[in-house]
């Protein structure tokens, strides 16, 4: 049986800590809490429930991750973040990769739960994340706050039943205030590699989100907050090509 690293970054999660340590201690040969150094009980909590706890200075979402990893006991890591915790089923299913690995890597779905209901469409199901891997067959990736877990190109890779159980918003103002946050990360990281907004851009591409995810995507049958989260959604869309196109006309 292969031995399993489980990496969890954290700022001030004394919310979600203990949930997500909670549903990965039966399957975790060593769980590593990577902190930015949280002034809420994050480190307490973690601590008190067998974690490690390690801090280094937030250099952003990618950079983090791979720190984490480059911290863990094992090769072999699941990556989670402080707001997921693990559901019945994928835990019966890695307990059973670990007697039995077979692939590089192995995808899962994640259910999010968004005010206290669980979203089934909207654009926010199934999901799918890779979140399994073989840590010397890839690297974290993407465009910073959208990191994603890149397998080296002859890697193979399998999906797991069961979900990750995504604790995200508490409240809509959690969302909103999320939004501002990730949007300005965003638009920084857009800028820097060159990419343009436009006033088509800003106008066309929030219509063109909301539409995708309430009726293509079928957020209309996740009810009142199907709605209120593809209009927040839309909304992120707009103030992302806003900030960008501002940190263009500042340097002109």
């Amino acid at each position: 049986m292969v031995k399993l690293s489980v990496v969890i970054i954290t700022f001030n999660e004394e919310r979600n800590i203990g949930r997500c340590i909670d549903s990965v201690k039966d399957i975790a040969d060593d769980i590593l809490i990577l902190d930015s150094y949280s002034t809420d009980k994050t480190e307490e909590i973690a601590k008190a429930k067998g974690a490690r706890f390690v801090q280094h200075v937030f250099d952003g979402h990618i950079e983090q991750k791979n720190r984490a990893i480059s911290l863990a006991l094992y090769p072999y890591i699941l990556s989670l973040d402080a707001d997921e915790a693990l559901d019945d089923v994928l835990k019966s299913e890695i307990i059973k990769v670990k007697k039995n690995w077979t692939h590089d890597g192995y995808e899962m779905n994640r259910l999010t739960n968004y005010c206290g209901k669980w979203i089934k469409h909207s654009g926010w199901y199934p999901d799918t994340k890779l979140r399994l891997w073989d840590s010397r067959k890839g690297r974290w990736t993407g465009i910073n706050p959208h990191d994603k877990y890149e397998m080296d190109s002859n890697a193979t890779i399998t999906k797991l039943k069961g979900n990750i159980l995504h604790y995200s918003y508490y409240t809509i103002h959690d969302h909103i205030k999320q939004v501002n946050y990730f949007t300005e990360i965003a638009a920084n990281a857009y800028y820097q590699k060159g990419k343009k907004s436009s006033l088509p851009k800003i106008l066309l591409s929030p219509v063109i989100k909301f539409i995708r995810d309430y009726f293509l995507k079928l957020g209309i049958l996740d009810g009142y907050y199907g709605l209120i989260i593809c209009i927040i959604s839309s909304h992120a869309t707009f103030i992302k090509y806003v900030k960008l196109k501002q940190l263009w006309d500042k340097q002109s």
